[in-house]
């Protein structure tokens, strides 16, 4: 009797901390699933954006939408903070989460052409200018940039003796700078009760740097021509850089306009 008593307390016992445990799962499920469905912020491609393209230029293509988190990659973005410095690796197409492992420093992506890879139907051509032509020297792969022709005769069919500028290409892809910094002077230690030293200016190359671009294959005729017969400037233009539209050929009346 005494027994049957104890397994009956026992059977009761054990369904109750059955009763428990099930209840604690549930709980926890549903949790977990209220979880994955918190809605979470990451970046989507709004717009094509070709490989080689940097940081500093990709926010125009991007928008910000909120996704349930079951449906949000794990190296997603939800922002581009701590991203400065890096291109874009491959082709971004619309629709597309941005993860982390699209970005990279452009050191690291390397191609047979260059230092970055070179977008579907264009090709690659080379020129050689000297640093105050390239933005100080400061220009760096993955970078794009507009290139100015001048012509000291011609570009005008009126007026061919007129000498003139023009701003040809705009936002063309960088893909690869060759050229040598000048070694600078470390700075020296301030004194202890005295104003730090300013940080040093970026190095100056030593000389000559030969750019290479990718374009297709009229701008790369146009470029040949520039540096043949007249010469070439270039600008740094990320891709949401302004253009007014104005002035399409400068020459002397145009520049105090």
């Amino acid at each position: 009797m005494k027994s049957r008593l104890l397994a009956g307390v026992a059977a009761v016992v054990l369904a109750v901390v059955g009763a428990i445990l099930v209840v604690s799962y549930a709980s926890g499920a549903d949790a977990r699933a209220v979880k994955n469905l918190e809605p979470l912020d990451v970046l989507i491609v709004a717009k094509p954006v070709p490989a080689g393209t940097s940081v500093e230029s990709l926010l125009p293509f991007l928008t910000s939408q909120k996704l349930p988190g079951t449906a949000v990659a794990k190296s997603a973005l939800a922002s581009l903070d701590g991203q400065a410095g890096k291109v874009t690796a491959v082709d971004l197409l619309p629709g597309e989460q941005l993860v982390a492992e699209r970005l990279a420093a452009p050191e690291t992506i390397k191609s047979s052409g260059g230092a970055i890879p070179v977008p579907e139907g264009l090709q690659e051509i080379s020129f050689q200018l000297e640093p105050q032509r390239v933005v100080g020297g400061q220009l760096a792969p993955g970078d794009h940039i507009g290139i100015f022709i001048s012509l000291k005769g011609g570009g005008i069919e009126a007026s061919p003796e007129k000498e003139t500028t023009q701003l040809t290409l705009h936002k063309v892809l960088l893909t690869a700078v060759q050229g040598a910094p000048i070694p600078t002077a470390t700075p020296q230690p301030s004194d202890s009760g005295s104003a730090a030293a300013p940080a040093a200016a970026p190095p100056v190359p030593a000389g000559p740097l030969i750019l290479t671009v990718a374009v297709n294959d009229v701008d790369a005729s146009r470029i040949v021509y520039g540096s043949e017969f007249g010469t070439l400037w270039l600008s740094k233009e990320p891709l949401n850089a302004v253009d007014s539209g104005r002035p399409g050929i400068m020459t002397k009346p145009e520049v105090y306009k």
